[in-house]
């Protein structure tokens, strides 16, 4: 991708990221907001160079749960849209729980996830996993599911294996839809992990993100808040475009979306 194309790719939300802030600025300034309730975007900046080591520190202990438990959405929900996708009863009996675990409250259950796990980082990624997991087996059981009926026959005519059918033809064509739910789990894992340290509270690895934003909090340090809030943005937006980066590596050369991205001039 050349400097032109990604000039053009960048220019349009970049602009409109300038507008927004000198807005913000000029609106808190002109009408006397106070900074306690919306610290323009000046002294957020100042916030954030100030508390920087605090801000670094606490965003490496929310992106390692956050990691962990997009890691175990990823597998275990992908382990789990392959089992639901191999029996239909068994796809009836077992699927009501999956979006029953989806709907499930995290805050509600955070409490027994400390107390079942102990404060500290395996609450937090065990939130983090049970948040982000739903979208990973939905998408990837609809995947399976979708593989092409005439290509399924072909597989039977000539004898193909279960496993032959699953790993060539199956999983291939889920690629897309696994794709589309790591994109959505990256930044629920992110939150899982900020929900999960409003209730786990401090660890032997520190303090992350989510406890900065509740002490920012009682603190009125408003602006902290926003640096803390900015710095999960941030972290839920390097997951999602990890995934996306794998995603075109994985599917560029024969995917129709993404090879059209490749293709776009």
């Amino acid at each position: 991708m050349d400097a032109a194309r990604v000039a053009r790719a960048v220019s349009p939300p970049l602009a409109a990221f300038v507008v927004l802030v000198a807005s913000w600025e000029a609106l808190a300034r002109g009408l006397h907001v106070p900074e306690y309730l919306l610290p323009p975007p000046s002294a957020i900046v100042h916030a954030a160079g100030t508390e920087l080591p605090s801000l670094l520190s606490a965003a490496f202990v929310t992106a390692r749960a956050s990691l962990y438990g997009f890691g175990l959405s990823a597998v275990l929900g992908t382990l789990a849209a392959i089992v639901l996708a191999s029996s239909r009863p068994m796809e009836r009996a077992l699927y009501p729980y999956t979006v029953f675990l989806q709907t499930v409250p995290i805050i509600a259950i955070a409490p027994l996830l400390v107390l079942w796990f102990g404060a500290g980082m395996r609450a937090v990624t065990v939130s983090a996993f049970i948040v982000s997991v739903f979208p990973v087996i939905a998408n990837g059981l609809s995947g399976i599911r979708s593989a092409d009926p005439a290509l399924r026959d072909l597989f039977h005519l000539y004898g193909a294996s279960r496993l032959a059918t699953l790993t060539k033809l199956e999983l291939p064509s889920a690629l897309p839809s696994l794709v589309t739910g790591l994109r959505v789990a990256a930044g629920l894992a992110v939150i899982g992990a900020i929900v999960g340290e409003f209730v786990a509270g401090f660890s032997e690895s520190g303090a992350g993100l989510g406890i900065l934003i509740l002490s920012s909090y009682r603190q009125l340090r408003t602006d902290l808040l926003f640096a803390a809030v900015f710095f999960a943005s941030s972290l839920g937006l390097l997951l999602f475009g990890m995934v996306n980066l794998l995603g075109y590596l994985l599917l560029r050369r024969w995917h129709p979306s993404f090879a059209a991205v490749s293709r776009a001039e």
